[in-house]
Parts: C-alpha cells; sequence; structure tokens
C-alpha cells in the first residue's frame, strides 16, 4: 500500500489511548478562548507518535504538508517529527529545504509541544552557522507560536554556548502578555543560566524589575533560595 497520509493516520489510531484521549484536550488547553482552542487528540502519547514517524521520515513533503493541515493534533506532531527525524539524516542542501519548508508551515505549529519538538531541532540546528535574521522576523510575527518558535529555537544555539540572541530576544519581548511566551523565555534565560551564572545575573540585574513575574520565577528557578527572594523582592 501506498504510504499517504491517511496510512499514517490509521497507523497512529493503533496506539489510541482513551484516557489519554479525554486528558490530553483539557492539558492543552482546547476550551474557547484557551491558546489550544479547537484542537483535536486522538490521545496517542509522544513515544508512540515518534516511532510511527521514524517508520516514515522519507515520506514526501506533499504527505507531510497533508498530515499538518489535519484537524487531529497527533497527526500534526506525526508530520514535525518526520521533519526532525530527516534532518537528523540529511546533509547541507536537503536540511536547507526541510528548514524553508518548515518555515512555510509554522501557521499549523500551533500548539506549544509541536513547537518545543520540532524547533530547536530544525531551526535551531540550521542557524548555527548561520545569520540569525530569521528568528527576530519570527519573534515580531503576530503569531504566538511563531514567536515561540524564535525564542525555543535559541536553545540550541545556548547548548553550543550562543548566548546573544537570547539575550537579545529576551529584551524585545520582555513585557510579552502571554503566559507561554513568558514561561519560555524564562526557560531559555534558565537554560543560558546553566553555563554561564554570572551573565543571567548581569541580566537580571538590568531587566528583573521589569519582568513578568512568571518569566522572572522560571529564569531563577536553579537559584539558591536567597537569591530566588532577592530577586523576588525587586
Amino acid at each position: 500500500m501506498e504510504t499517504n497520509a491517511t496510512v499514517i493516520r490509521q497507523e497512529l489510531e493503533t496506539y489510541i489511548d482513551p484516557i489519554k484521549r479525554e486528558y490530553l484536550p483539557r492539558f492543552f488547553k482546547t476550551g474557547k478562548g484557551q491558546y489550544g482552542e479547537g484542537d483535536r487528540f486522538l490521545g496517542v502519547v509522544v513515544p508512540n507518535t515518534r516511532l510511527v514517524a521514524r517508520k516514515h521520515r522519507e515520506v514526501p513533503f506533499e504527505v507531510v504538508a497533508e498530515l499538518l493541515r489535519s484537524e487531529w493534533h497527533e497527526c500534526r506532531l506525526c508530520a514535525l517529527l518526520i521533519l526532525v527525524e530527516r534532518f537528523k539524516k540529511s546533509d547541507e542542501p536537503m536540511r536547507k529545504e526541510l528548514y524553508e519548508f518548515y518555515l512555510l508551515q509554522t501557521a499549523r505549529v500551533n500548539n506549544w509541544d509541536l513547537v518545543d519538538l520540532s524547533a530547536p531541532a530544525i531551526v535551531g540546528e540550521y542557524l548555527l552557522d548561520k545569520p540569525r535574521k530569521e528568528l527576530y522576523r519570527l519573534a515580531a510575527s503576530p503569531l504566538l507560536w511563531e514567536q515561540r518558535i524564535a525564542v525555543v529555537s535559541t536553545i540550541t544555539l545556548i547548548r553550543n554556548r550562543d548566548f546573544i540572541d537570547i539575550l537579545r530576544l529576551s529584551e524585545l519581548l520582555l513585557h510579552h502578555p502571554h503566559d507561554l511566551m513568558q514561561k519560555a523565555i524564562g526557560w531559555m534565560l534558565r537554560e543560558m543560566g546553566k553555563r554561564d551564572p554570572d551573565l543571567l545575573v548581569q541580566f537580571l540585574e538590568k531587566w528583573s524589575k521589569e519582568m513578568p513575574r512568571t518569566m522572572l520565577r522560571y529564569s531563577i528557578e536553579k537559584f539558591s533560595p536567597e537569591e530566588r527572594a532577592y530577586f523576588m523582592k525587586r
């Protein structure tokens, strides 16, 4: 049988867990007015979605695009994990093609787990040795998920001790009103602080009084109780 989006969805359906199907819509805030409003879940956990993605990582881009158009969250996640798996095994020309395809599909990378499980491995990896202007275009987008792609992609840079972009993006998005972005920025700052504690302290000394409390709380999570108390009082 030819592999297409329907075949892959049917394979995902063999892993449905009824308990997860009930739980996941609440966990990912799919109610009216919530950030995941209208998203639908089959009830398949990430490790099983990853198994299906690895099996089908060589499917054509047309199949990936069709999966990304699916109403089912796990189909979109499977599509993104296919791209991630292929990116790992690809040469530079194909990596460029995968990166550009990903950026054309960001409207369908529309929940925080979809971003977090794909952006670092594709956008972050691709930009390691390249100019980063695309991060700033995404950060300036009106779409919450494109903003999160910009920020979360920097974890790959941070792991390579390249901190300049998370510092710049944190300043640009310092007053972001959405809790999901505050958590993402705080998370990236915390990761930077694991590698360069002094640099994080310098950033916080300058900006902690203006940072939303959620962002600040996430960024200082690894500090001592005394250090956390000092910055939270500010």
